[in-house]
């Protein structure tokens, strides 16, 4: 079923210009002094739950930044199923739900299952920021075709659509391909990223968004500086898409197009990182923004603000928690 309510019917009346179709985790998340070894137990010193999933990451940082946004996803209803991948009441469903509310995204295609729990996220965070991350996707992986369909009269009508691969290639293809065909402008992130990704990936994304660590799994090249990504971006661009951008952490990212078959690296400004877990959503969710709303930027330019949005994500603990708001932001990014 969808979830429904005031907000739900007040979306429904408005256009939602970025509409992601993809995940949403519970995060659980340990801050710990340095990341374990294989076989090691050590001691944290915080612990602490929170709203991930690459899909809702993209789409609360779209939304805080003023977008007008939709999601569709799947989680547990709170109610005890028969499955015997749910084990008790699963609550964070539920959570979930009222956490798209409070960010502003409309939750009429957000729908619920009896049949799997929520997607769940274990993180562990040492104190240079960095992570580890085992995601199990759940309901996540309910999503499909049916629910897709209910959803199509938003996804045509998006200035622009944002997938991932936290749910089944297969809606994550279908909804691409369902957008695309309406002239949607289409996002794509290849996260968790697969060696033998489906060809139609790369000709549905006008996009093609991707980290260097799923850069060098998509193409088996290794990737550690700026030209080492201009040089896989090539080759990801070869395969059909539009536009390549390949982001590389604390450096910045490499971007390359159609239009503009050379590559060029855009340099962030150095921050101290307090949490890097979500900061890749948190640039795609930016991207969007700026794709939907100020298509008359340069990509350079829209790259530019992006990278600045997820440098002050870094800055604060937590997934969502840590994304910026409009009102925090510089007014010239907008």
């Amino acid at each position: 079923m969808a979830a429904s309510g005031e907000a739900g019917r007040q979306w429904q009346e408005e256009v939602a210009a970025v509409v992601v179709v993809g995940s949403c985790m519970t995060d659980l998340v340990s801050l710990t002094p340095r990341l374990p070894k294989t076989g090691e137990t050590i001691h944290g010193h915080k612990f602490f739950i929170g709203f991930g999933g690459k899909g809702a990451n993209q789409c609360v940082q779209a939304a805080r930044l003023g977008a007008r946004t939709s999601m569709v996803c799947k989680e547990a209803t709170g109610r005890t199923g028969e499955s015997e991948n749910q084990v008790g009441k699963d609550s964070f469903g539920n959570d979930y739900i009222e956490n798209l509310k409070q960010n502003d995204i409309s939750t009429e295609f957000a729908y619920q299952t009896e049949d799997a729990a929520t997607g769940t996220a274990s993180i562990i965070v040492n104190k240079e920021g960095q992570n580890i991350i085992v995601i199990v996707a759940g309901a996540n992986l309910l999503l499909n075709t049916k629910d897709l369909r209910e959803a199509t009269d938003v996804i045509r009508r998006a200035k622009v659509m944002i997938c991932q691969l936290e749910v089944t290639p297969a809606t994550s293809l279908e909804a691409l391909t369902m957008a695309h065909s309406s002239g949607v402008k289409t996002l794509f992130n290849p996260a968790p990223a697969t060696a033998d990704l489906d060809s139609r990936f790369y000709t549905l994304s006008d996009v093609f968004c991707c980290n260097e660590s799923e850069a060098e799994i998509l193409t088996g090249l290794a990737v550690s500086s700026p030209a080492d990504a201009g040089t896989a971006a090539l080759v990801l661009l070869e395969r059909g898409c539009q536009v390549v951008i390949i982001t590389l952490g604390a450096e910045g990212c490499v971007m390359l197009s159609k239009t503009e078959p050379v590559p060029k690296f855009i340099p962030t400004e150095k921050v101290k990182a307090v949490d890097t877990t979500g900061a890749g959503d948190s640039f795609v969710g930016a991207l969007a923004f700026y794709l939907a709303y100020y298509p008359n930027l340069s990509l350079e330019e829209m790259l530019k603000r992006s990278n600045f949005i997820a440098a002050v994500s870094v800055q604060t603990a937590g997934t969502q928690s840590s994304y910026p708001h409009k009102k925090d932001l510089p007014l010239d990014l907008f």
